[in-house]
């Protein structure tokens, strides 16, 4: 029997409880932060209402309780946040104190596919990011501010709806808004985050959406259980002092989440996605015996689970495919589950990487790998390799909501092109999880006790314990739940309040926020939130609030200093070095945070990132520097890779100092002309001498000199490890040694 190759894509749709019932913001508002009603306008309902048009693709969306909680208090209207209060203000009425907090935050989108488009929101988006908030504060009048209210809750209305009568309206008008529009604009948004939960309701009766659920708030499983299970992956790991031992509330999760799940669908989830994918021995049970059929983690913990590591061809595509592409079972005391495990390049390719591509180009290349999966499948097959003679299914499952405004118009062209491009595939079929292993049940088994303990981000919990700053927030929450252990008066049903508190501090985010490698402009409000929650609890139980709560968790963060990067970046080449475009970016000072050793550099910063297609170099020019007359007319970038074998030269300079790192010998080598911005790739040979190669790197230049390379200009392997050293030269000959002390070290995703 012959098979199309099965696709499963998971959309995860999440976010922590902003709500705080301890909220006094002189702005109004029981919410914190106003992103379950900003995303609930973009990213939620467009989803499934593009998926609709094409009812062949059959998918999977994971709808987090804690997200559809705050969803209904939206579409009620009857709640709200900071944003929301100032955008229902009458412009006359606003303090000083209120019209900063406007112009500070109420440009919080991306620039490039959601300010931009719109004349009149770029144009004082570009007076607040040119001339600052003091001009700003000094200058606007009552219908700049006017418009800044309106505009920053219309760009987050997806372009699904742009053919709405009223919303068309808005658009066309631009400016001159009043509060009778902006009143009518949340009416909008009201209405639009109505249809949410019974749109996936609608879809799942009809057959074509699978609706699945995570524990209450998105709390990480295994570390409820115990904190110690950070050590699994990482042996040597600094844990809390105290141990967070409280497996007693991983079925309350649970059961929370079912019953909120069969009251809004009518029916009982069969699918689980634990929150950050984090699955280990202990939690199998609790889900088995709570009746759910499957549940989705990461390759890297198939990986370990199997004692197989999942190597990736330059392409990036698995050489193991059929190790992957599988459901496994578990068996637990309390019945059989299944697992599938997510092809973490491909997942990322669409949350980090695609942004960047035109929407065909992207589309082109998603299928273009399912195509080459499927060939490799058919190659390992002892006969017919025409085509499948087994049930194979790949698994895409990513963050839903987050990657979409680095796409144009929101993702909606790039997913359209997907969709009617996957509909003529007659090889490729995509279904829910549930679909295909009711068809197939697993047959490959993965005994409990060999289950991997870890999460989606390197099979491990770096990202939420093992920091000082989370290991404290791991300590204040050990304190508070011994408190509410105390209090055995204080049930669900009689202290409802306390138990709330608890879930909400419970939840992964808080975690993911302190410390790093992750940071965002709202760090401070993620770190008073945690503790409002803990806050909450103490005084729901009448107890004394210990004072360490009434002080943040995390230290104020240096912005002057090093630090590698947070994430994934596709930043726009364009030379104009905009700090949110690389926010997620490593970070090297030349000079300032280099102990006694300081000095001054025409290059005070660099940059640097990467993503699936290309990585990014940032170099910032030091004030009052003319491009043309202070900065030497060079830039050249070497590379090594360390234990590959292979051809390797020195700088091809003159004057190159015998000191580290760059008297070391290196693979390629770029060299960039600065005042043309154009550039020559070379490789080195084994004659010991530099061989031209085809380039595609883009260059601009203006505040900063920006630079980005492609990958496949290196042909390099996937999780690879390349040192780049940066060095300054006039006329082929050495000046300056920018990463002075250490190479900079990129990883090949």
């Amino acid at each position: 029997m012959s098979h199309p190759l099965y696709v499963a894509f998971i959309w995860h749709q999440h976010q922590p409880l902003y709500k705080s019932r301890l909220s006094n913001h002189d702005f109004g508002g029981q919410y914190r932060l106003p992103w379950v009603r900003l995303h609930g306008t973009k990213d939620y309902l467009d989803l499934m209402l593009i998926l609709e048009k094409y009812p062949k693709l059959h998918q999977t969306v994971n709808l987090v309780p804690s997200l559809m909680l705050q969803l209904e208090d939206y579409a009620k209207g009857d709640v709200l946040d900071p944003y929301l209060a100032l955008s229902l203000t009458a412009v006359s009425q606003l303090t000083t104190q209120q019209k900063e907090f406007i112009i500070s935050h109420f440009f919080d989108a991306n620039h490039y596919h959601m300010i931009r488009p719109h004349r009149r929101y770029d144009e004082l988006y570009q007076e607040r990011h040119d001339l600052g908030t003091k001009w700003c504060l000094k200058n606007w009048q009552d219908n700049d501010y006017a418009d800044v209210l309106a505009w920053h809750n219309l760009a987050w209305i997806d372009p699904v709806f742009w053919d709405d009568p009223e919303i068309a309206g808005w658009l066309r008008k631009g400016k001159r808004f009043n509060l009778e529009d902006r009143r009518n604009i949340w009416k909008k948004q009201r209405e639009i985050i109505s249809r949410i939960i019974p749109q996936h309701k609608k879809m799942q009766d009809a057959g074509q959406l699978e609706v699945t659920t995570t524990p209450y708030t998105h709390p990480i499983l295994p570390l409820l259980a115990d904190t110690n299970a950070g050590q699994v992956a990482v042996p040597k790991m600094r844990l809390p002092s105290v141990r967070f031992q409280w497996e007693e509330d991983i079925p309350r999760h649970l059961d929370k989440a079912l019953a909120m799940y069969q009251e809004r669908f009518g029916r009982s989830p069969r699918g689980l996605w634990p929150s950050e994918q984090s699955v280990s021995p202990t939690i199998l049970p609790h889900v088995a015996k709570r009746g759910f059929d499957w549940l989705c983690s990461d390759e890297g913990v198939l990986g370990i689970s199997i004692e197989h590591y999942f190597y990736r061809d330059e392409t990036g595509n698995v050489y193991d495919p059929d190790r992957l592409y599988r459901p496994y079972r578990l068996e637990t005391e309390n019945g059989d589950l299944s697992i599938v495990f997510r092809d973490h390049r491909l997942s990322d390719l669409i949350g980090f990487s695609y942004g960047s591509m035109t929407a065909d180009n992207a589309a082109k290349d998603l299928i273009g790998h399912l195509e080459a999966i499927s060939r490799r499948l058919k190659s390992k097959q002892e006969e017919d390799q025409t085509s499948l003679e087994q049930p194979w299914l790949v698994t895409i499952a990513l963050d839903g909501e987050n990657c979409w405004e680095f796409y144009e118009q929101d993702g909606k062209i790039f997913l359209e092109t997907l969709y009617e491009r996957l509909s003529r595939q007659e090889d490729i079929q995509l279904v829910t999880v549930s679909e295909f292993i009711d068809k197939f049940p697993p047959t490959e088994v993965i005994k409990r006790d060999r289950l991997h303990t870890g999460s989606w981000i390197d099979a491990n919990f770096t990202t939420w314990i093992g920091d000082p700053d989370k290991n404290k927030a791991w300590e204040y929450l050990q304190a508070a739940r011994e408190t509410l252990a105390k209090h055995p008066e204080a049930t669900e049903t009689t202290n409802p309040e306390a138990w709330e508190a608890l879930y909400a501090a419970e939840g992964s985010d808080w975690f993911w926020w302190f410390g790093d490698p992750h940071h965002s402009s709202h760090d401070d409000m993620f770190d008073q939130l945690f503790r409002e929650h803990l806050i909450a609890l103490y005084q729901a139980l009448k107890e004394p609030v210990p004072e360490y709560l009434y002080k943040p968790v995390a230290e104020p963060r240096k912005q002057e200093e090093d630090h590698i990067p947070g994430s994934f970046i596709h930043p726009p080449i364009d030379g104009q070095g905009e700090d949110e475009d690389w926010e997620r970016a490593g970070k090297i000072i030349i000079g300032g945070s280099r102990g006694t050793m300081h000095r001054s550099s025409v290059i005070p910063r660099i940059f640097y990132g990467w993503n699936h297609l290309s990585f990014y170099l940032r170099f910032d020019l030091k004030q009052g520097i003319n491009s043309g007359k202070d900065l030497p007319s060079e830039l050249h970038l070497a590379w090594y890779f360390a234990d590959v074998v292979g051809s390797n030269n020195g700088l091809p300079l003159a004057d190159v100092p015998d000191k580290d790192p760059v008297n070391h010998y290196f693979r390629y080598h770029l060299g960039i002309h600065i005042p043309s911005q154009t550039c020559w790739l070379e490789e080195a040979g084994g004659d010991f001498k530099w061989h031209s190669r085809h380039c595609e790197v883009r260059i601009a230049l203006d505040r900063a000199l920006e630079i980005a390379f492609p990958w496949k200009n290196l042909h390099v392997d996937p999780d690879q490890k390349i040192y780049l050293v940066a060095v300054l030269a006039d006329n082929g000959k050495f000046k300056e040694a920018l990463t002075q002390e250490h190479p900079i070290c990129i990883q090949v995703p």
